[in-house]
């Protein structure tokens, strides 16, 4: 049974209608950020290229659906930390516009987190393709 509360069939947790609507805007958002992400950050034309040559080998080497499963979850996870740190890289620089010693330590931190990720990818790159190679 649906009870409608203030024309809405669906409240979200805040008591706002939910709508469709507001669902695609929050993609068309995220796209952009998708866009902004390829369009100004260098570092993600490397990982495309990367993902780009994982997953041809993936199809010339024909690997599992577990073995995929693992590169897709490898390739979102550079991706994601490379997008958190080229967000968490411009609030710092909005935050504090000159060279300030902590907000060089939080950006190679960040830095190091996208470093982290691409290390493991690359391990589970390895892990898949070497036997395959040899």
């Amino acid at each position: 049974m649906i009870i409608f509360v203030q024309n809405c069939a669906v409240l979200t947790m805040d008591n706002q209608c939910f709508s469709f609507k507001k669902v695609l805007r929050s993609f068309r958002f995220a796209f952009r950020g998708v866009g902004v992400l390829f369009r100004e950050e260098h570092n993600a034309w490397v990982h495309l290229l990367a993902t780009i040559l994982v997953l041809a080998a993936g199809f010339i080497f024909r690997i599992s659906l577990t073995e995929w499963a693992l590169v897709a979850f490898a390739i979102g996870l550079v991706f994601a930390a490379e997008i958190l740190n080229s967000a968490l890289e411009r609030v710092c620089d909005v935050v504090q516009p000159e060279q300030d010693k902590r907000i060089g330590d939080i950006k190679d931190l960040c830095a190091a987190g996208v470093l982290v990720c691409a290390l493991a990818a690359a391990a589970i790159g390895l892990i898949i393709f070497l036997p395959k190679i040899f």
